[in-house]
């Protein structure tokens, strides 16, 4: 089944995320939330859907896609997909194994996977695994606000809402504790740090500082975060679970980071590991290794959808990640809110909803 056409266009949507007028945190430059959504079709006339990591630089990979990849895609067959990735990523190895190229690939992969099952005539999940769940539970990810008021605000926004897991991008010790104080004692928090540690002293003084407040994890503590012998030595003197992996390029880095002991928690994010072959290839890595996998997905297009199909063919159930923001246009409307707490997976074949394109 020959590709015909591939397509993309960045859906920009401006957004809230409950920030007060006095928050400096890193996260208040965002004016708008960038989608890039890729459309896929082929010779029969279907569609496939899929997006790429870029955010608000997601020009980068819109460039990568429609200057190299798409070229090389038309007229190949879109049923071989581990086939087809591979061939592209050979080809333009030279041009980066982590960055745009993965990103653009990982769209591909996501609306080659769509296809594929809408020609099986059923919902992605069923194609990757038995456990067949009809909703997946919800973890808020507030972004960064930097004053404890608007961390407590939202935070208990958010529990009133439904939600029974929150993820706070904050590094102030005062601003954890607002959430901690915000939120019931058995919801527990996640602490994604990105990166800010530059020594491991500093990372693993944080992650003791932490300790005592039903913390499921502190994610990627230090930079760099492929240094996978420094990330476990945190890990074995935090005293808390370490999580990591968003910004890995392959299942290879995963590997790499699973032999070195470096984490509890595996978090490949499918707009930039390879789309769902990468993150079903880590999955598998992660089971074998004796980690938990719960991706990265603070998405609002193809990329949550086909993360929210990967958990829900998952045999072990874990949470799907849910920026904790309000998008003036989101591309599935309200198809996906979180209910109660958990997120409806769609029963149609394929991904199971097409994004306004």
């Amino acid at each position: 089944m020959k590709i015909t056409g591939i397509e993309s266009r960045i859906q920009r949507s401006s957004f809230t995320y409950g920030a007060g007028s006095a928050g400096v945190g890193g996260n208040l430059h965002l004016k708008d939330m960038d989608t890039l959504i890729l459309r896929v079709e082929t010779e029969d006339g279907r569609v496939g859907w899929g997006e790429g990591f870029g955010f608000n630089l997601v020009e980068t990979t819109k460039d990568a896609l429609d200057r190299l990849l798409t070229p090389a895609c038309l007229g190949q067959d879109a049923t071989d997909i581990a086939g087809l990735t591979r061939m592209l990523a050979r080809r333009f190895h030279n041009f980066g194994r982590n960055g745009p190229i993965t990103f653009a690939l990982s769209g591909l992969d996501i609306a080659l996977w769509d296809l594929a099952a809408q020609r099986a005539g059923q919902p992605l999940h069923a194609l990757l695994g038995s456990a067949g769940r009809a909703r997946v539970p919800a973890y808020a990810s507030l972004l960064r606000y930097g004053v404890p008021e608007d961390v407590a605000r939202n935070t208990a926004a958010a529990v009133a809402e439904g939600y029974r897991q929150i993820k706070l991008h904050e590094v102030d010790l005062a601003c954890i504790r607002a959430a901690r104080d915000a939120a019931p004692s058995q919801i527990p928090l996640m602490l994604d740090i990105n990166c800010a540690w530059a020594t491991e002293a500093e990372a693993i003084a944080f992650c003791q500082a932490v300790r005592g407040m039903n913390v499921r994890w502190v994610e990627e503590p230090i930079w760099p975060p492929e240094d996978a012998p420094a990330i476990a030595r945190v890990r074995a003197a935090a005293g808390v679970a370490i999580a990591g992996g968003e910004n890995a390029g392959s299942p290879t880095d995963f590997a790499a980071l699973f032999a070195a002991g470096a984490l509890d928690v595996a978090q490949p994010s499918v707009t930039k590991i390879g789309g769902v072959t990468g993150l079903m290839e880590v999955a598998r890595l992660a089971h074998a290794a004796g980690v938990t996998l719960v991706p990265h997905s603070p998405y609002f297009g193809p990329g949550l959808l086909a993360t929210l199909h990967v958990l829900a063919a998952q045999e072990q159930e874990a949470p799907i990640e849910v920026y904790y923001a309000d998008l003036a246009t989101p591309p599935y409307g309200q198809s996906l809110a979180v209910r109660e707490g958990f997120m409806a997976v769609p029963d149609g074949p394929g991904l199971g909803l097409a994004p306004a394109f």
